[in-house]
């Protein structure tokens, strides 16, 4: 047993290193395309959204409290407000609507 976790870390280990790697070793010249740069650009919005979408909705007490955060997450920053404002008021709004719904 403890030789598979062994052999498991090693392999997300080689995986982990090797997409790391092989952009830095193959791609040498800087990248004109506008299509992937377009790409390159929104992929870590996409990976933040990816990773907290899910968690707005599932980490609640309600569905209610998730869905109303989550529209005023999006008003909010539809509007231009930092990072900080917004997740401020999600919290709040959670916080509020949690007290009253329970």
């Amino acid at each position: 047993m403890t030789h598979n976790i062994y052999l498991y870390i090693f392999v997300m280990a080689a995986v982990t290193y090797t997409i790391r790697m092989l952009p830095l070793v193959l791609i040498r010249k800087e990248i004109t395309n506008p299509f992937i740069r377009s790409f390159l650009f929104y992929v870590p919005y996409v990976t933040l959204a990816v990773m907290t979408f899910p968690a707005i909705l599932s980490e609640t007490g309600s569905l209610w409290s998730a869905w109303a955060a989550l529209l005023t997450g999006i008003v909010l920053a539809w509007k231009g407000k930092s990072l900080l404002q917004v997740s401020v008021c999600a919290c709040l709004v959670v916080f509020v609507l949690e007290l009253f719904l329970v």
